[in-house]
């Protein structure tokens, strides 16, 4: 039980991430999504002598297979030139391989696109940043990207991003007023000093 809510949060966080990101975020969501789901999938196929889980890893190999497509139908092979026709070329080979992984149920084919999808994910945030870091060169102005510059990786970018959210979330704690002198009134309640 506590598992599936569990799911139902991360689906939720999930559809949220997706519902407010860019163009290039939606990318990297699917990656990582193809790679939970193929290292899920090679977990289930590969247990070491125990019992194989064959429904989770078809159900892990579908979810793969779909991201899978999703990046080749949003790949434009006519404005992307040669690089797009080779993404196509590679994302129909990582297609093909999990055909076979799902038919033979084994984890080395499912461990092939894991290891191009990891690959293909790092590449594509290197590309962001270098992507972030000459604009944020041609607008220094820009107070949002000041992050930037000493960033070396997505990670350091969300983690600098993070910080001062971080920091507005936090309650602001007040000083405390001081305390009344002793003889004096005191605010509030009954006033028996005289």
């Amino acid at each position: 039980m506590a598992d599936i809510k569990s799911q139902d949060a991360q689906y939720t966080y999930q559809a949220t991430q997706i519902a407010t990101a860019t163009k290039e975020q939606l990318l990297l969501i699917l990656y990582d999504i193809g790679i939970r789901a193929c290292r899920i999938a090679v977990s289930a196929l590969d247990k070491d002598g125990k019992a194989q889980d064959y429904d989770l890893a078809n159900t892990e190999i579908l979810r793969a297979q779909d991201v899978i497509r999703e990046l080749m139908v949003t790949l434009n092979t006519e404005k992307g030139g040669e690089m797009a026709r080779g993404l196509m070329q590679l994302y129909d080979y990582m297609y093909q391989q999990l055909v076979t992984a799902n038919v033979r149920k084994e984890a080395k084919n499912v461990a092939v696109v894991l290891s191009m999808l990891e690959e293909l994910k790092e590449t594509w945030e290197e590309a962001l940043v270098k992507l972030l870091k000459e604009y944020q060169q041609a607008h220094p102005e820009d107070e949002d990207l000041k992050v930037v510059k000493e960033a070396k990786s997505l990670k350091d970018l969300e983690n600098a991003a993070a910080k001062p959210k971080a920091e507005a979330a936090r309650p602001k704690t007040e000083a405390a007023p001081p305390a009344p002198a002793p003889g004096k009134n005191k605010t509030g309640g009954l006033n028996i000093a005289g």
